[in-house]
């Protein structure tokens, strides 16, 4: 994996862990694209190609809601990234060819053909009575959750695993709430982790999530925090359509070694941050994100680099 900088780094202490911590977000930041953009589509493709039960779900009558999706996606890319997405299909991606480049089950699936134009997840939450439910996903490169098991459900089910947002709870009040309320605008917010290698798809079922806050296994058995470790930073956004008036939610996965903080030009402030940020996750938070047995150590090898 190329070593560089950072893109985010919301464990300097601007997005705590287990916020809601939504920002308004401007459009034509809408979606990111950088170098990695090849090489995420084309895990992608791998992903529909082997597993697509496991990574695109739908109800019916989501098609013209998903085709909503594709329209704003193309219209965006072209406006805001006409280096890299092309109408006439000039490489590197051109608009024409996702089919092409599906399936045969989800060729007719507008969700799909727009998840291989772009590195982000795409998720559609539509509104019943039962609440914000996921109707539809592409879910390619998932942060410890399964879209099988969350498909369908309302949020305050998909987030009932999480510490402090199950249903009945203030935060997930305020997720309801901010889902009614949302309309013309976007919003950002991001969440962030640490895993031991440099997976995208990286799922977690309840079952094994369960398993391993009962157990509390080391992500790095061998210790060697500095060659394993890697910041999964998440960038979701949050925006209403405009015609269906479902709620499209992005998420963009972002993978840096631990050890490219070593380069960083404010180094010491960002590492202390992020070891404080560990530091003060309760036990059920440390299990929720795997790191009870690895959170010391973790904050030791940040304090190293922090001097």
């Amino acid at each position: 994996m190329t070593i560089r900088q950072p893109t985010h780094t919301p464990y300097d202490g601007s997005s705590k862990l287990f916020t809601i911590g939504l920002k308004p977000l401007e459009f034509d930041r809408w979606i990111e694209v950088d170098e990695f953009l090849l090489p995420h589509l084309a895990e992608k493709q791998r992903l529909y190609t082997q597993i697509p039960q496991k990574v695109f779900v739908a109800e019916d009558g989501t098609r013209d809601a998903q085709r909503e999706v594709l329209d704003l996606l193309v219209a965006h890319l072209e406006a805001a990234h006409p280096g890299t997405h092309r109408r006439d299909g000039a490489e590197p991606v051109g608009f024409e060819g996702t089919i092409d480049r599906l399936p045969p089950a989800l060729r007719e699936a507008p969700l799909a053909r727009a998840s291989l134009l772009v590195q982000e997840d795409l998720i559609l939450m539509r509104r019943d009575d039962r609440g914000w439910r996921l109707a539809a996903g592409s879910l390619c490169f998932p942060s410890s959750w399964s879209l099988q098991e969350k498909f369908g459900k309302p949020l305050q089910e998909i987030h009932a695993p999480v510490p402090g947002f199950g249903p009945g709870t203030r935060p997930a009040d305020l997720i309801n709430r901010m889902f009614d309320g949302l309309q013309g605008q976007a919003v950002e917010r991001f969440n962030w982790s640490i895993q031991a290698d440099d997976s995208l798809y990286h799922p977690l079922s309840n079952l094994e999530r369960i398993d391993r806050a009962t157990n509390r296994p080391s992500r790095f058995p061998d210790g060697d925090i500095d060659a394993h470790a890697f910041i999964r930073v998440e960038r979701q956004t949050l925006r209403k359509l405009p015609t269906s008036r479902y709620i499209l939610f992005t998420i963009r996965i972002h993978l840096d070694p631990l050890k490219v903080l070593a380069g960083h030009p404010d180094l010491a402030t960002l590492a202390a941050s992020f070891a404080e940020q560990l530091q003060t996750l309760d036990q059920q938070q440390l299990d929720y994100k795997g790191l009870t047995a690895d959170r010391d150590r973790l904050v030791a090898f940040l304090d190293s680099m922090a001097g």
